[in-house]
């Protein structure tokens, strides 16, 4: 039976995808979101800050503490910037770009920033032309000497394993040294987490899956063709528009006024349907099943008791448990950590013809090869080169860095320093600085995550909840907006 009312917990991206797409497939039914916090949309900020230039002229500054740029590959995404109306906003940066092919590491005892070879033929050319700046490099000859050596390798995974972190499975296909590098640096830049944790399957499923249609090799499987169900597609297929046409060619897109667009289009979107409630800054404070009615009770900080014949969690995993009664538990709610991130905006004036960092996206800062060391940066965003149309035009010298660093900042000029040193460049006094401190903001998928998530399914497809209580977010799924969106799309396909 299709529900006749449904709750959502949590107002980021996963509950307000939700949120939107529920309300399109029920219309009938009266929707009601709960979010902790006044602000909706989660870890997504996007804030304009004024700055005064040398002649007196005022200008301000986009600013981002989550999410700053998208990648294409998200067809839930592109779906909704098509039935939002965002098209005319969006920012592109091609393939072709330097802000897009340069990716940079820093490694320590080596001087400045390293470039990461952006694709097979470089990563040839990074170890054998004698022009290239990466030959004598760690990087170069870690590369060249991995990826060639790998195919060769046999088939080394342990019998009867079916999970394992990012760093054995990079150990065993490319070597330790490899997984240390990049590995870890790739780890931090998305889950700011340690590729020794986390699960290779949950994270990177398409690195698993390589490995077997390479039987056993990761290059080879790579160069073969993989089989993409298009059933769940064909069954509820994507409204793109010609949103996938401005996508070609793309490595990368924003919109002019940041990543919050897409938050502040569907709460506009959300507030003209009927059939939709948003409480902000009210949350859920307990959820039980009423036996006589077979409805959901959900208790709130509003002194409110809200009942629901079927409810989709989008809160984190231990805040869900926090919610249900011990005579209805779950199973694995706080199996997984979750990593803290302290964001740093930074905001200098570059004098001309004096470049404060290399024209590409950013670099990350792989895990210290020794337990005694600990690199406080886990890396830095480079957001001008990229999104340089989000300022006015005459912001000329203006140049915008995120910092991502893994403890939060107790000096800003220490900062400064330890960035200047990785750049290579001395860094001028900035001229602003924000702080976001996001605590307990991306949960860290350990090993056996997948199994422990369908066990979870499992569960809540049995006696109380017969499927009527959903259980969606990075904390299940993946952590990427395309997924938090994509999560919040599916919620409730089975309730039809």
């Amino acid at each position: 039976m299709a529900p006749s009312s449904i709750a959502i917990l949590g107002g980021g991206l996963t509950g307000l995808s939700a949120a939107f797409h529920l309300s399109r497939r029920f219309p009938a039914a009266q929707i009601t979101l709960l979010n902790k916090d006044i602000h909706f949309g989660g870890w997504i900020h996007s804030r304009r800050a004024k700055i005064t230039l040398k002649d007196g002229r005022e200008t301000s500054v986009l600013l981002e503490a989550g999410p700053r740029t998208l990648r294409p590959n998200s067809k839930s995404v592109l779906e909704l910037i098509n039935l939002l109306g965002l098209s005319p906003s969006l920012l592109t940066v091609p393939k072709s770009s330097p802000a897009a092919r340069n990716r940079f590491l820093r490694l320590p005892g080596t001087q400045g920033l390293l470039r990461i070879p952006s694709s097979p033929l470089s990563i040839l050319t990074s170890g054998l032309s004698p022009k290239s700046s990466s030959l004598h490099s760690p990087l170069g000859h870690i590369l060249l000497s991995a990826v060639a050596r790998e195919p060769f390798r046999p088939w080394n995974r342990p019998l009867m394993i079916e999970d394992e972190s990012v760093d054995e499975f990079l150990s065993r296909r490319f070597g330790s040294e490899f997984a240390r590098i990049f590995g870890s640096a790739l780890v931090h830049g998305i889950y700011a987490a340690d590729s020794r944790e986390l699960s290779v399957r949950a994270a990177f499923p398409s690195l698993w899956d390589a490995e077997e249609r390479g039987r056993g090799s990761l290059v080879t499987g790579f160069l073969r063709p993989s089989k993409v169900s298009a059933t769940a597609e064909v069954d509820d297929p994507y409204q793109l528009g010609d949103v996938s046409k401005q996508m070609r060619g793309v490595s990368v897109y924003s919109f002019s006024q940041g990543i919050g667009a897409l938050v502040d289009a569907l709460l506009r979107e959300l507030r003209t349907r009927r059939n939709v409630r948003l409480l902000g800054g009210v949350s859920a404070t307990g959820l039980r099943m009423n036996p006589r009615t077979a409805q959901f009770e959900i208790t709130t900080s509003s002194c409110e008791t809200l009942r629901a014949t079927h409810i989709v969690s989008a809160v984190p995993l231990p805040s869900l448990k926090g919610l249900l009664s011990p005579k209805m538990p779950l199973p694995h709610l706080t199996a997984n950590p979750y990593s803290s991130v302290t964001a740093v905006n930074l905001v200098f004036l570059a004098s001309p013809g004096h470049a404060l960092h290399p024209v590409g996206f950013g670099y990350l800062v792989p895990r210290a090869s020794s337990e005694h060391e600990e690199n406080v940066i886990l890396g830095c965003v480079f957001d001008s080169p990229s999104m340089s149309a989000q300022e006015a035009p005459w912001s000329a010298g203006i140049v915008k860095m995120t910092a991502m660093l893994r403890k939060p900042l107790t000096s800003i000029p220490r900062l400064v320093e330890m960035l200047s040193e990785q750049l290579g460049v001395r860094l001028p006094d900035p001229l602003i600085v924000k702080v976001h401190d996001n605590a307990h903001c991306i949960p860290l998928l350990r090993v056996g995550h997948l199994q422990r998530m369908q066990e979870l399914s499992d569960v809540l497809r049995g006696e109380p909840w017969r499927g009527k209580l959903e259980v969606i977010g990075a904390g299940v799924g993946g952590v990427s907006v395309g997924d938090c969106v994509e999560a919040g799309r599916r919620a409730g396909r089975s309730w039809a």
